[in-house]
């Protein structure tokens, strides 16, 4: 669920692929949408969805044909912000919901620290996702300056409450305000753009909640798509349209500011849309069909099929990317990295991040520089690609191996294991590769203590994020 936004002061004529660093530090716009589908924007084809200020940035820039999230929220918002995967500290598992006590871990350091090193004022509006129930995961105590928004997942819209409290703070003081959150985050936003000087670099990271569940929009957005019959895709549309208006909006604010000429600008989204319901979910909904469209993609937020997984996005700059698309894989840890070299700072750090230096991808013809990318590794289930292939292990009794052909068969219907035995063993022993390096899931840890006592048996108990009591999370 992401556009970032990164400009740029530049003084003399620009180059293609010129290191933007010898120009100066970029100011960084981080933009994001939350569980939106692959085809709803209209730059993927969406008809019904309306997202004009988008797609008139994916039209004069390059789309990512290939960019790998994470099935949830949460570890979205950590590999990006770490560069690192999930599993490499904890959160690979699910979401981090109210009941939960744990965070990124303070071992971890974040991008925003990574910039605030190298002089840079950080800035968060929105959806944190990575810590609520101790300060310290905060994002005030992460390497941001400032903090406006909510620390937790899934909020009221409006009254910004979730499981009987409501969480909307400004740097730690709680807020007691009317509003629509896409509304209210634009109006910030906007204000911190405006303030800005121009011999100070800055970081803005701006999560949205849309379009994430409650599936909630004022009148006059909804009026806008009012002739699509479902309601609650109706009213999924009518979010989009706020989230578009929004980029819509800081885009100008960074053309009054007079940044907007050298500005580069990245979209994507957190995880792919709801396109399906778990059993819990449908039972909830009866025969109401799920709002997102992830085409061509299989799959839903959730899965690791390409749906849950691969991100609608686009990388924009002026005079410096040409339009066209990018089919080589890419994932989002590599924003880090790509992000803190090109800001002149420094990727060193005791972590080893997994995240890889995209520039020559973004800016020239250079391949991948991933032989490959770990989809997820958990328990009870797994994914990894390498090339054409991708491997999705299901680990849970009975256990189950599917091998894709990518490049013939992006919507992953033909299982190509029994042919090709030799590339589920070869993807099998990455993807093992992987598992025995990560850490054990922090949510298996809060919600499923026996895991600890009797790990030899999890796998039969743990049936795969299903009915877990946090309805669309």
């Amino acid at each position: 669920m992401l556009a970032l936004v990164v400009a740029l002061g530049l003084s003399g004529p620009v180059v293609a692929g010129e290191p933007a660093q010898a120009h100066g530090k970029p100011n960084i716009v981080v933009i994001v949408a939350d569980d939106l589908g692959f085809a709803d924007v209209g730059f993927n084809g969406a008809e019904d969805v309306l997202t004009p200020h988008i797609d008139d940035l994916a039209a004069a820039g390059t789309r990512f044909e290939s960019l790998y999230v994470q099935p949830f929220c949460t570890p979205t918002r950590a590999a990006f912000m770490t560069g690192r995967y999930p599993i490499r500290y904890g959160l690979q598992t699910f979401v981090i919901t109210p009941g939960q006590t744990y965070g990124l871990p303070h071992s971890e350091r974040t991008l925003a620290s990574a910039l605030q090193d190298v002089g840079y004022k950080t800035y968060i509006i929105g959806k944190w996702h990575l810590g609520h129930a101790d300060q310290s995961f905060w994002p005030q105590n992460r390497g941001f300056d400032y903090f406006y928004g909510t620390t937790l997942g899934e909020v009221d819209f409006y009254t910004k409450e979730r499981a009987g409290s409501v969480d909307w703070q400004r740097n730690g003081a709680l807020l007691d305000e009317q509003g629509y959150f896409t509304d209210q985050l634009t109006r910030d936003a906007v204000r911190i753009i405006e303030q800005q000087s121009t011999d100070k670099p800055f970081f803005l990271y701006l999560p949205h909640l849309a379009v994430h569940a409650p599936y909630q929009a004022p009148q006059h957005y909804i009026d806008r798509v009012s002739g699509i019959e479902d309601e609650t895709r109706r009213v999924y549309a009518a979010m989009a349209a706020a989230l578009d208006d929004s980029v819509g909006e800081v885009i100008a604010a960074l053309e009054r500011k007079g940044l907007r000429d050298n500005t580069l600008l990245l979209f994507f989204s957190d995880n792919g849309g709801i396109a399906e319901y778990d059993a819990a979910a449908a039972m909830a909904k009866g025969d109401k069909p799920a709002p997102a469209d992830n085409s061509p993609f299989r799959g839903s937020k959730g899965g690791l099929y390409e749906g849950g997984v691969r991100s609608a996005a686009f990388i924009n700059w002026p005079g410096r990317i040409e339009p066209g698309a990018i089919a080589e894989m890419v994932h989002v840890v590599d924003f880090f990295p790509t992000l803190v070299k090109l800001s002149s700072g420094s990727v060193e750090s005791e972590n080893a991040l997994d995240g890889k230096d995209i520039w020559p991808v973004i800016t020239g013809d250079a391949p991948s520089p991933h032989a490959d990318i770990l989809i997820n590794a958990e328990i009870h289930r797994g994914a990894v690609r390498k090339g054409r292939w991708k491997l999705v292990k299901n680990a849970a009794l009975p256990s189950s191996n599917e091998l894709y052909d990518l490049e013939s068969d992006v919507a992953e219907r033909e299982n190509l294991a029994h042919k090709h035995p030799e590339k589920v063993k070869e993807l099998e022993d990455v993807l093992n590769g992987y598992a025995e390096e990560s850490k054990p899931a922090l949510f298996l840890h809060a919600y499923m203590p026996f895991v600890r006592k009797h790990f030899a048996s999890a796998a039969l108990a743990y049936d795969g994020d299903k009915n877990d009591g946090q309805a669309e999370e």
